[in-house]
C-alpha cells in the first residue's frame, strides 16, 4: 500500500458500482414485467402497486409527495392515483395543511390488493435467500441506499 492511496482496490469500485447498475435494470424490469403478469389483480401495473405500496408504508400522502418519494413526475403519478382510484383502490380527502393538495389514501380494497400482491412476492423471493445471509442482504441495501441517495440531486419532471 503506498501513502498516496491507502486503498488500491478503491480504484476499482467505481467499476464494481457499474455492475450494481448493470443488474438493477434487468431486475426492474424483470420485477415489473412479473408483478404486471401476476393474474390475481388483473390490471394492477407497476406503477399502481407503488402508490399503494407507498400509501401502506407512509399513510395519507398528497400526490407531489408520492412523486417526490419515487423520483417520478407528478403527472405519472397523477395518472396511476387516478388508475388506482378508478379501481375503488385509493380515495381523496381534504388535506388539513393545504387546501388545494388533496391527500389520497388506501381504501379497504386497496389495502387488501397490496397485501396481496406483497405476500405473493414475499412467496416468489422465499426461495432466492436460500444460500444469502442477512449480512449480505444488509450490504445490499446499504449499496442500494448510497447510490440512491448520491443521485439525490437527479431532477424529476
Amino acid at each position: 500500500m503506498s501513502e498516496t492511496d491507502p486503498n488500491p482496490a478503491a480504484g476499482a469500485l467505481p467499476d464494481r458500482l457499474s455492475e450494481v447498475f448493470d443488474l438493477v435494470g434487468p431486475l426492474y424490469r424483470k420485477a415489473h414485467r412479473k408483478v404486471e403478469q401476476d393474474t390475481a389483480l388483473a390490471g394492477l401495473s407497476v406503477g399502481v402497486r407503488a402508490v399503494l405500496t407507498l400509501l401502506r408504508e407512509h399513510g395519507p400522502l398528497t400526490v407531489p409527495q408520492m412523486g417526490r418519494t419515487q423520483a417520478l413526475s407528478r403527472q405519472f403519478v397523477q395518472r396511476m392515483v387516478n388508475d388506482a382510484a378508478a379501481r375503488n383502490l385509493v380515495e381523496s380527502v381534504p388535506n388539513p395543511a393545504h387546501k388545494r393538495s388533496s391527500l389520497i389514501r388506501l381504501t379497504d380494497e386497496g389495502r387488501a390488493a397490496v397485501t396481496a400482491v406483497v405476500e405473493r412476492e414475499r412467496a416468489m423471493l422465499r426461495p432466492v435467500g436460500d444460500d444469502l445471509t442477512e449480512a449480505e442482504v444488509t450490504a445490499c441495501l446499504r449499496v442500494l441506499s448510497r447510490l440512491l441517495v448520491h443521485l439525490d440531486d437527479v431532477e424529476v419532471d
